[in-house]
C-alpha cells in the first residue's frame, strides 16, 4: 500500500546529533516497512547523501542498516554515533547550513585549501579538459596506502601472501565492492589536503564535501571465481546534457593496467550527446558494447588517485595479473549538484 498522507518531519528537525535531514531520511525509510512509499526527487536524494556523508556514514551502509530493522530515531542516531564516532560542532554547523541552503561562516581551513599551491599543473588540467580524467600522482603517502590496504585484507580475513584466502567469505562483499566504510586510515585519506586541493581546482572552489564511501577488492580471475563486474557503466542519468560532476578512486596497492584497473572511455564527455543521438530510438544505451567506444585501463602506483568526469563510461575489468586490485573510492563535491529528474 502506498500511503503518503502522514507528513514527513521537516528538513530542519533534529535529534540528539543536531543534524538536519537525518530524521526526515529515517522516517521515509522506516515507512517502507509499513508499506508506505514516499517519492524521492533528485534534490531529496542529494540531501540524504550529504547528511550521511557529513556524519561519516555511507549511503549504502545506512540503507542496509534501516533495511534490516526498524529502529526508532534515537536508536538510529546512536548507531551513527557508535559507527562513525563523535561529531565536531563546527562541522555540524557547516553541514546544517549546507543542508538548509543557508550561508555558513567561512572556515579557515577552507581558505587555506583555496589559497594552497595547485597540485594539478597546466598539463594535468589540459588533459582533464580533453580526456575527462586526470591522475593525481602521490595523492597520499605510500605508508598510508599500505595501512589502508592492510585494513582491507584484515576486513576480508585475507592474507596478502596466501592467494587462496583472497576468495573466502570474510567481510561483506558486493562483487568487487567491499562494505568497509570506517577505519582510521580511510578517515585520514578523506582528510588529505592534497586530494581536497585537486578537487577544489576541478570544481573551482574548496567548499566541498568528501564522500564516505567503501573500498574495492578485485582478485585475479580464476575459473571458479570469474570477474563479477561492474563492467563499463554510468552512475548518472544520460538525459542530456549530463551535468558536470566528479568521481574518483585511490589505488592502495601498485596496480598494473591488466590488474583489473579502472577502465574508462577518455574524452567521451565530448561525444556522448552525438553517440546517443545516433542510436536507434528503442536502443538502451546502457546495454551497448561500451568497450568498443575506446575504453582503456588506467593503472597506477599505490597512493595514486584517478579522478574522472561522470559523463565517462567507467568500470573495472577482469584481473589478469597475480595480485589483487585494492582501492578506496572517494569523491569531493559541492552541497548542491545539478541533476536530471528523468532517468535515461
Amino acid at each position: 500500500m502506498n500511503d503518503t498522507a502522514a507528513p514527513l518531519p521537516d528538513r530542519a528537525e533534529i535529534g540528539a546529533l543536531g543534524v538536519c535531514q537525518l530524521k526526515r531520511l529515517w522516517a521515509r525509510l522506516s515507512a517502507l516497512h509499513r508499506g508506505k512509499v514516499w517519492p524521492v526527487d533528485a534534490e531529496e536524494g542529494q540531501l540524504d547523501r550529504l547528511a550521511l556523508h557529513g556524519v561519516g556514514i555511507g549511503l549504502e551502509q545506512a540503507l542496509g542498516h534501516l533495511g534490516r530493522q526498524t529502529p526508532d530515531f534515537a536508536a538510529f542516531e546512536r548507531w551513527i554515533a557508535d559507527t562513525a564516532g563523535p561529531l565536531d560542532p563546527a562541522r555540524v554547523a557547516r553541514l546544517n547550513a549546507a543542508l538548509l541552503g543557508q550561508p555558513a561562516p567561512r572556515e579557515d581551513w577552507l581558505t587555506r585549501i583555496d589559497e594552497a599551491a595547485p597540485v594539478l599543473d597546466a598539463a594535468a588540467l589540459a588533459h582533464w579538459a580533453e580526456h575527462g580524467y586526470v591522475v593525481l600522482r602521490d595523492a597520499i603517502p605510500p605508508e598510508l596506502a599500505a595501512t589502508a590496504a592492510a585494513a582491507v585484507f584484515a576486513h576480508l580475513q585475507a592474507d596478502p601472501a596466501q592467494p587462496d584466502s583472497w576468495y573466502g567469505g570474510g567481510g561483506a562483499r558486493q562483487g568487487i565492492m567491499v562494505q568497509l566504510f570506517q577505519h582510521p586510515a580511510l578517515a585520514a585519506i578523506r582528510r588529505s589536503p592534497r586530494i581536497h586541493k585537486a578537487f577544489a581546482q576541478l570544481w573551482g572552489s574548496a567548499d566541498l564535501w568528501p564522500s564516505t564511501d567503501r573500498v574495492g577488492f578485485n582478485p585475479p580471475q580464476r575459473p571458479a571465481h570469474p570477474f563479477q563486474g561492474p563492467h563499463l557503466h554510468w552512475d548518472v542519468s544520460l538525459t542530456q546534457p549530463i551535468p558536470f560532476a566528479t568521481q574518483g578512486l585511490i589505488y592502495l596497492t601498485d596496480t598494473l593496467p591488466e590488474q583489473g584497473a579502472l577502465t574508462l572511455v577518455p574524452g567521451f564527455q565530448h561525444r556522448v550527446a552525438d553517440w546517443l543521438a545516433g542510436l536507434p530510438p528503442d536502443a538502451d544505451p546502457r546495454t551497448q558494447d561500451l568497450d568498443a567506444l575506446g575504453a582503456i585501463p588506467i593503472g597506477g602506483k599505490a597512493g595514486d588517485m584517478v579522478i574522472w568526469q561522470q559523463a565517462l563510461p567507467h568500470g573495472s575489468r577482469p584481473n589478469l595479473a597475480t595480485q589483487p586490485r585494492v582501492v578506496h573510492y572517494l569523491n569531493w563535491y559541492p552541497a548542491r549538484i545539478a541533476q536530471h529528474e528523468t532517468w535515461r
